[in-house]
């Protein structure tokens, strides 16, 4: 009898009928029986390692010829293969749920990130069981599995105590996780989980903690705690970083390594970029400069000032990289040490996407506020310099450094339709397995292509059925091939990409590419009609960077692919077309349901935590109410509510016995009612009325604070947050976690002295989303 019934395309293992019991007393059963064990593997399975950077761009590698020192990378490179023609989607959560199911984006729901999920078939955010992931498949198939860092895949509305947990990691496939959920995260004062339980660091930055340090921690603990209690079993780590996306956290001594490196400007950065590329043969001696983006300055265009704050937010990003691929080398050595290393198939993703301009023309010291339409200004942030990194900022570089860590291809991040947005380095090591040492290949491969590759070098067959549900085809194609062969054809022949309505549609060499937003503009004055989005057409052949477009002089092959994208858009579910990017963070204009549905009111009780937006009351863009029945102690301190954090947020809080409400607006405004006189010590009815003026979207309101139904003082809120707070803080009932959202109390040792009974939210009515609300407010003040 096969040791693995259906030869593996049926998971679970199905279970094996056993004879019926012959004898009364186990003393006379002839025969002993067969005890159950674990799942056996393939003979000779590598194990695997999958490590995912996060908006790095492809020129900004060292191991690609890029300007960041890349130990970790170089190390695997120069001991394996370097891929120079591997795509991935424009976003996050679309590559992550590419990566982990081996269909495109939007075949899986995922045709935004999680937040910005709708009703829609591609949109909706839901992976569907016919879709098992590369973890179920491993893990079913005697893997141990574990993930650490960014999952980024499990819809917003289900990230509570109460879950489901089916869509978060433990729930896909992984053993063990450790790393938080959502799209970001602060690396100073990151919320994190343990598997599927909340839980904070100990430790602070003043004591030396930083994030990508704990999650690759972790990663080496659980990789010698497998190798010791199961040597046998191959493992699979995935470590998804969440360097270099926003917020750029690093120490000032990963800084001070770049400073001054950055002066010559972005322009001969990319110069200097393509000539090491050429040197290292990542890119072919024909290539040229990819034509610079519309709309953003040349480094001579720009006064003394800015370029002061450019080079400054460069020299972070890079700190930040190197920093984070350091902590890569670690966990390389750590697997060398354990000599499992060369029969190990390593895979390292240099991005999810390209390296990102949402960060804008100048750059920003907190990026969500760009993400709403307001723009820093250069002489504020000047008087911040030094601070840039910082756990007091939370930091995004201008897209002219993005364009630069592209090099040297156009665009960037979100931008489907051009290689910036989409073209990322892949490194491949894997002694055991034929890949020779510094090796180069130039296939056209795909994010969704690294599952059944993977499957291939397992020796493990896409599953027919997975839990009982039969299995959707897998969309991309086994690189195995190329493992050994640098000549290996081409399997990979046609490929669409789209995000937030870019898009293009590769073949066989060609691309037709059509651009239709700007990654910075995520709150656009106007709409564009995507009728009306010029295409153009690229010859990769002869044009490795997207640098001359075709379309005046081949018309014909032009139309060809356009008709072609048309088709394999209706295959994989990208229409209907969305361009909305910020506007669709919230879930009651993108059209989606949160936790709370229509429900008006919420009762939470002392000691709940860690409440993500899409589970709690949404109370932007309307009327509301915060009571509070407390206990109050003689000089009463610590915070009784609060929801987001140092980058924008509110908080209802007591300091010096005297309760207080503070809205956070971008940290560019604290507007605090806090009551003069302390309250007496007893059980007290803490009230706070937010009035909203209406009319609009992110307008102004009154807020009253009252206790007992005695009115203690109020403030003039003149503009609030209309779309998200934060992707990484939470709302926390007797105590503000991550970072304060008032200065007025300490990050951490905040917790309210009193007792907490109950807080109640009460919802009045909410501005309705239609276009007349979709006005620039912000502008207006």
């Amino acid at each position: 009898m096969s040791a693995f019934p259906a030869d593996r395309h049926v998971l679970p293992r199905p279970d094996v009928r056993v004879p019926a019991a012959t004898a009364l007393d186990v003393r006379d059963q002839r025969g002993a029986g067969t005890p159950i064990g674990p799942v056996p593997p393939p003979r000779r399975a590598p194990n695997v390692v999958l490590v995912l950077a996060d908006d790095l761009g492809y020129g900004t590698s060292s191991a690609f010829g890029g300007p960041c020192a890349t130990p970790a990378a170089d190390r695997l490179a120069a001991g394996g293969l370097r891929y120079t023609r591997f795509h991935v989607t424009a976003l996050c959560s679309p590559t992550r749920q590419a990566l982990m199911t081996g269909r495109n984006h939007h075949s899986v729901g995922m045709g935004g990130t999680t937040e910005m999920a709708t009703s829609a078939p591609g949109y909706h955010g839901f992976r569907p069981r016919s879709a098992a992931t590369l973890a179920q498949i491993l893990q079913g198939n005697g893997y141990s599995t574990a993930a650490f860092g960014k999952w980024h895949q499990t819809p917003p509305r289900e990230i509570s105590a109460v879950g489901p947990f089916d869509r978060w990691p433990t729930g896909e496939g992984f053993d063990t996780f450790y790393g938080f959920l959502g799209a970001e995260m602060n690396h100073w004062y990151p919320l994190l989980y343990q598997g599927t339980t909340p839980v904070e660091p100990e430790r602070r930055p003043e004591d030396g903690y930083h994030l990508t340090e704990d999650l690759v921690d972790h990663a080496i603990d659980w990789v010698r705690t497998q190798r010791t209690l199961t040597p046998d079993r191959p493992f699979f780590t995935y470590l998804a970083l969440g360097a270099a996306h926003a917020p750029l956290h690093v120490g000032r001594e990963w800084r001070e390594r770049y400073r001054g490196r950055f002066d010559h400007g972005w322009d001969r950065q990319r110069e200097l970029t393509l000539a090491r590329q050429k040197d290292l043969g990542v890119v072919p001696e024909s290539a040229d400069l990819a034509p610079w983006a519309e709309g953003v300055p040349h480094w001579a265009e720009l006064d003394d000032t800015r370029r002061r704050l450019a080079a400054r937010f460069m020299e972070t990003f890079a700190g930040f990289v190197e920093h984070a691929d350091t902590q890569v080398n670690r966990f390389v050595t750590a697997l060398d040490e354990l000599d499992v290393l060369d029969d190990t198939l390593f895979l390292y993703l240099l991005g999810d996407n390209g390296a990102s301009g949402e960060g804008g023309i100048e750059g920003t010291l907190v990026e969500h506020r760009l993400g709403h339409g307001l723009v820093d200004d250069p002489a504020e942030m000047i008087r911040h310099l030094d601070e840039i990194g910082d756990p007091g900022t939370y930091p995004i570089a201008p897209a002219g450094w993005a364009l630069a860590m592209n090099t040297p291809h156009p665009w960037t991040k979100q931008v489907a339709s051009h290689l910036g947005g989409v073209r990322d380095g892949l490194i491949l090591h894997w002694p055991g397995g034929g890949a020779e040492p510094g090796g180069l290949r130039h296939q056209f491969g795909h994010v969704i292509d690294v599952l059944p590759t993977i499957l291939d070098c397992a020796g493990i067959p896409a599953p027919h059925s997975v839990d009982g549900v039969q299995q959707q085809p897998i969309e991309g194609v086994s690189l195995r091939e190329t493992i050994t062969d640098a000549a290996a054809p081409e399997r990979h022949h046609t490929q669409y990409f789209e995000m937030c309505g870019n898009r293009g549609i590769y073949h066989d060499g060609w691309l037709a590419a059509t651009r239709h937003g700007v990654p910075w503009e995520m709150v656009p004055a106007g709409r564009r009609r995507f009728a009306d989005d010029v295409w153009e057409l690229y010859d990769l052949t002869r044009d490795w960077s997207q640098a001359h477009d075709l379309s005046a002089a081949r018309p014909a092959k032009l139309r060809e692919l356009q008709d072609l994208f048309l088709v394999e858009a209706a295959k994989h579910q990208v229409f209907p077309l969305d361009d909305r990017v910020t506007e669709r963070e919230n879930p009651v204009l993108a059209g989606r349901l949160d936790l709370l549905g229509r429900r008006s009111a919420v009762t939470y009780r002392g000691g709940m935590r860690r409440f993500t937006e899409e589970t709690t009351p949404n109370v932007k863009n309307r009327s509301h109410t915060i009571t509070a029945d407390l206990d109050v102690p003689a000089d009463a301190a610590g915070v009784v509510i609060a929801q987001g954090g140092r980058f924008g947020g509110w908080a209802l809080y007591f300091a010096d016995g005297c309760p207080a409400y503070v809205y956070n607006f971008f940290g560019l405004e604290l507007l605090t009612a806090a009551a003069p006189d302390p309250l007496a010590p007893g059980r007290h009815e803490v009230r706070v009325e937010f009035t909203y003026d209406g009319g609009g979207l992110g307008l102004g309101g009154d807020a009253v604070l009252t206790a007992d139904g005695e009115k203690l003082a109020a403030a003039r809120i003149g503009r609030t947050i209309p779309y998200y707070f934060s992707f990484d803080e939470t709302l926390d009932v007797g105590v503000d976690l991550g970072t304060p959202v008032s200065d007025a109390y300490p990050a951490g040792d905040n917790a309210f002295t009193g007792v907490v009974h109950t807080v109640r939210l009460d919802l009045g009515p909410g501005e309705e989303p239609d276009g007349g609300l979709r006005r620039r407010i912000m502008s207006a003040h």
